[in-house]
């Protein structure tokens, strides 16, 4: 079979929008309307005639609305392989009639758990004869169409349905089950349960958008939302100018403005990240002094680089942006000037997150490897002040403990191994993804030297500095590397077999160590 006429249609959808202009459209085509509860009563008042479900079946809806459409003549009408000769006969025998059309979109679950209601109502909002129906109608979708998306109800209203058409909505059908049922199980597993990792995980994801190419040209890629409530963050920002985003700009965005919301409370910050690595952090009296200070950490390394703010933009700051090469700027909000100002770059992407994403927030990552799936809980840990073990003789400065935690907070986004330098608020050098610390800790210090070199300060910002390490010292060769730098406080988390011989070295160059007992690799 191809094009289908539609002579009977079941509608049972939770979401009534557009129900009553399809329901007009197909009754002007001849189409017998069936429902239930409370769908056929807003069709109903809407004037059009309706056939219960009920008299349909013979059995009244019972057990609060559980029972309505769980019933042969139903799911027969649903399921019966039209030129199938046993089919149609037990289909005459038993008097089930054919049913061409189903419309149905499922309880509310996930709104359910969103608002807080208690868990008997949630229990209640698990739909049972709505999957049941959409599950049946996809099956057969040679004779069926399921519609599972008032979006495609303009499709129906002809009257007739294409074999192309039904099989797209059984496809979608299938996909919105899925991903009600992985939002049940998520939610027994996770919340009802407690289970922070169930034996099987379900997860569900919605396209956002396609996305130009992956990491490389050759690579395909897409957005995809988490089904269901979510955090907002950078793939919730809109895009107020610029080429379309890629794989890398979100990947980099994101990075950036994980970074940035880490000082949400605090005073105006900037972020430059280039290839998900920050190169430049600062904070300052003004968003415009903050971006020139984290601008000249690496000048070299911010061309082509992502920027984000914890305040709204102004134009001061946007006209210091884009003196550069910039690739993306994230930002809460812009103001007119701002937007007037990025509106003369016409490449530049300009994203508006609205707010901040928590970093304290709880949730998971995951990274496929071959075979496989590693899924852990995202790295939301936090150092305070009063969690610091001072093991040094000499103890910090009050400024050398704020700019230690400011260097500790940078490192946590920094690919490990990590080393970061800090003065003031500002970062002097930052060492990235090396596989030994002593080489991350040389290539921080060089980076100061270069910045002072370039911007003929005289003296590297490390000079003076606190520097940060993301995991413990195993050696003394990466502290005193920072020493020699200029370093005068350290910030690590402490626990490796040779921490007496580390301390021993900082004593005797005269540092301020403190231990953290958190480490914050990232791979």
């Amino acid at each position: 079979m191809t094009d289908i006429a539609i002579r009977r249609a079941l509608l049972s959808v939770s979401d009534k929008s557009g129900l009553v202009d399809l329901g007009r459209a197909l009754a002007d085509k001849g189409v017998e309307l069936v429902s239930t509860g409370g769908t056929a009563k807003a069709l109903r008042e809407a004037g059009l005639a309706v056939r219960d479900v009920s008299d349909l079946t013979g059995f009244p809806e019972m057990m609060d609305g559980r029972v309505k459409t769980l019933h042969p003549i139903v799911h027969g009408g649903l399921l019966a392989v039209r030129d199938n000769a046993e089919h149609v006969a037990s289909m005459e025998a038993h008097g089930i009639g054919a049913i061409d059309l189903v419309v149905v979109n499922l309880y509310p679950f996930e709104a359910t758990v969103a608002k807080g209601a208690a868990r008997d109502e949630i229990i209640e909002n698990i739909d049972i004869g709505g999957p049941s129906m959409v599950r049946s109608a996809a099956k057969n979708h040679a004779s069926v169409a399921i519609v599972t998306d008032p979006a495609d109800y303009a499709l129906v209203g002809s009257g007739t349905t294409t074999l192309e058409d039904r099989r797209r909505f059984a496809a979608k059908a299938y996909a919105a089950t899925a991903a009600y049922d992985a939002a049940i199980a998520t939610w027994f597993g996770r919340v009802d349960q407690s289970e922070a990792f169930p034996p099987v995980q379900a997860e569900a994801r919605r396209l956002a958008m396609p996305l130009r190419y992956g990491e490389n040209p050759h690579q395909a890629a897409a957005l995809y939302f988490p089904a269901g409530a979510h955090a907002a963050g950078i793939a919730q920002a809109r895009q107020v100018q610029g080429k379309e985003l890629s794989y890398n700009n979100l990947n980099d965005a994101n990075a950036a403005l994980e970074l940035v919301a880490e000082f949400r409370d605090g005073p105006p910050t900037v972020v430059i990240v280039k290839h998900a690595n920050p190169c430049g952090v600062a904070t300052g009296d003004t968003l415009a002094e903050a971006f020139k200070a984290a601008l000249e950490c690496d000048s070299v390394s911010a061309f082509g680089g992502i920027v984000a703010v914890n305040r709204p933009l102004d134009g001061a700051t946007a006209e210091a942006i884009s003196a550069i090469f910039t690739e993306v700027v994230a930002a809460p909000d812009a103001d007119e000037a701002a937007k007037a100002v990025f509106a003369r770059k016409k490449n530049l992407r300009l994203l508006l997150t609205g707010d901040l994403p928590d970093p304290a927030r709880a949730g998971q990552t995951a990274v496929p490897i071959a075979g496989g799936i590693l899924v852990q809980d995202r790295d939301n840990g936090r150092v305070t002040r009063d969690m610091l073990k001072v093991v040094t003789k000499r103890h910090p400065t009050e400024q050398e403990i704020a700019d230690c935690l400011f260097a500790w907070t940078v490192a946590k986004h920094v690919k490990s191994n990590a080393i970061v330098y800090a003065r003031d608020g500002i970062t002097a050098g930052i060492g990235a993804g090396q596989m030994n610390r002593r080489d991350s800790s040389r290539i921080a210090a060089a980076k100061a030297v270069e910045a002072a070199e370039t911007h003929g300060w005289g003296t590297s910002r490390a000079v003076g500095s606190a520097v940060a390490s993301d995991a413990f010292f195993p050696f003394p060769d990466g502290l005193l590397a920072a020493a020699e730098a200029g370093a005068t406080a350290v910030i690590q988390p402490g626990g490796s077999i040779r921490d007496a011989d580390v301390i021993a070295a900082a004593d005797e160059a005269g540092l301020a160590m403190m231990f953290t007992g958190m480490r914050h690799f990232r791979h």
